[in-house]
């Protein structure tokens, strides 16, 4: 069957879930956590 759903990646739940609703881009999570920006948006 084709009609498989693909499951989200992390960095969409992490988008969709907090970083939108608190009003935050990736890279403002990352710079406040001391991380490189790309390792929010990782899947």
């Amino acid at each position: 069957m084709s009609d498989r759903l693909v499951p989200p990646t992390p960095g969409e739940l992490l988008e969709e879930k907090f970083l939108k609703p608190m009003g935050i881009s990736q890279y403002q999570l990352a710079n406040e956590a001391g991380m490189p920006a790309q390792r929010t948006g990782q899947a």
